[in-house]
């Protein structure tokens, strides 16, 4: 079935709050527009989200060449290679171009939602988040095995997030953290991000009692509306949602030239 004008409308618009949202939850140190691209960088943490240029409005389709130039230089002078986030705000005639001169697609992602009052959320306990950033940026450090030199970064970029944050972190007996995940009460949102399980203890039910605290957190707070990103390849991370309820709303892919997925 061919989807209509208003349909079509209706879906940007959830891209564009879903987008807005996901740029409040996890904050580049840096955002100036080209039009409507958001370019978006971040020196201290290399995450692909927080050293991207997002379009945002599929009709923005002015002098793109020329704008594609300014982006390279503006990475470059920052030490960062070109991406482009390509969601269903860009423009087809960006994409076309993107196409022609052979940029990698690589790393897609999903962006699911959830009525967060329609999920079975049995045996979730009620765990206090903790207030202390820098604990939890050590465990999230210590699960997503990354190295100490990105503390600072991490830091800077957990304590420029606005919206009423709740910081989770399962730990094993000996105190070593073995989960982590971050749940963003934003109005009626609810944005899950970082959410990790240390390698040696996946399959063990510790992500999904994770998640589902986190989700029965921000219930609690007022949110109505749970949304998370999840890349395209992690199926395990997939089925977990899945699994809870929630459902695709869109995708995004990034962009590199030369073949660089780096």
């Amino acid at each position: 079935m061919a989807t209509t004008e208003a349909e079509r409308l209706r879906q940007l618009a959830v891209v564009r709050r879903l987008e807005a949202a996901g740029f409040r939850a996890w904050p580049a140190t840096s955002t100036a527009f080209d039009g409507t691209w958001a370019v978006r960088l971040t020196r201290s943490f290399p995450a692909k989200r927080l050293n991207s240029v997002n379009p945002l409005d599929p009709s923005d389709t002015a002098e793109i060449p020329e704008r594609i130039a300014r982006a390279r230089r503006t990475f470059a002078e920052f030490g960062r290679r070109l991406i482009f986030r390509q969601s269903p705000l860009a423009s087809p005639q960006l994409v076309e171009i993107l196409d022609q001169a052979g940029w990698t697609r690589f790393d897609e992602s999903l962006v699911m939602t959830a009525d967060l009052a329609a999920l079975d959320l049995p045996g979730a306990l009620d765990r206090i988040p903790i207030r202390d950033v820098s604990r939890y940026v050590e465990a999230s450090l210590c699960v997503h095995q990354r190295p100490q030199s990105l503390r600072s970064g991490l830091m800077e970029i957990v304590e420029a997030i606005r919206p009423p944050t709740g910081l989770f972190v399962r730990e094993a007996d000996d105190g070593r953290p073995v989960a982590v995940a971050l749940a963003i009460h934003d109005n009626d949102l609810a944005g899950l991000l970082d959410v990790a399980v240390a390698p040696e203890r996946r399959r063990e039910g510790l992500g999904l009692d994770l998640v589902t605290t986190a989700l029965r957190y921000a219930m609690h707070k007022g949110a109505r509306t749970g949304w998370v990103q999840v890349e395209a390849s992690n199926t395990a991370g997939l089925e977990l949602y899945r699994r809870l309820g929630f459902k695709e709303a869109y995708r995004y892919v990034y962009r590199a030239e030369d073949g660089d997925e780096r």
